[in-house]
């Protein structure tokens, strides 16, 4: 396994790095991911913020009151909008990011959805996976 992950946008003008192995997902079926996503909602990588480290660009933010009634800010790139990480105000220590964005990932697998109570009819969700309602602690 790479001992940093490299990623990025879909138009290159954002890079970053993290510096620890990411071995599991987690993917939510809230109502924003799935606008954000235009699918079933997204993937991501659960870390804390201290290794995420943007080398390249500048991220444009959109903030919204999630499902859960808290404030989410959405980072993104300003010139193709490709999502890259998300955290909730009160916790900016955390962070999840968009584990399509990593571009040398190893094998990783789904281990938890969350918002399965709002998760579309036609979105595959894994029955061994754990699944959590709502948002969890």
């Amino acid at each position: 396994m790479a001992s940093t992950l490299n990623g990025g946008c879909l138009c290159g003008a954002i890079r970053y790095t993290i510096g620890v192995p990411v071995t599991e997902l987690r993917a939510c079926h809230c109502t924003s991911c799935q606008k954000v996503s235009g699918a079933g909602g997204s993937v991501n990588a659960l870390l804390a913020s201290k290794d995420f480290h943007l080398v390249k660009g500048t991220l444009k933010r959109h903030s919204v009151t999630a499902d859960s009634g808290r404030i989410l800010h959405r980072y993104f790139c300003g010139d193709c909008g490709c999502h890259i990480y998300s955290h909730r105000e009160i916790s900016p220590e955390r962070m999840v990011v968009r584990a399509g964005t990593i571009e040398n990932a190893p094998p990783m697998k789904v281990f938890a959805h969350i918002w399965t109570k709002s998760a579309r009819n036609w979105d595959a969700i894994d029955p061994a996976a754990q699944q959590i309602s709502g948002q969890p602690d």
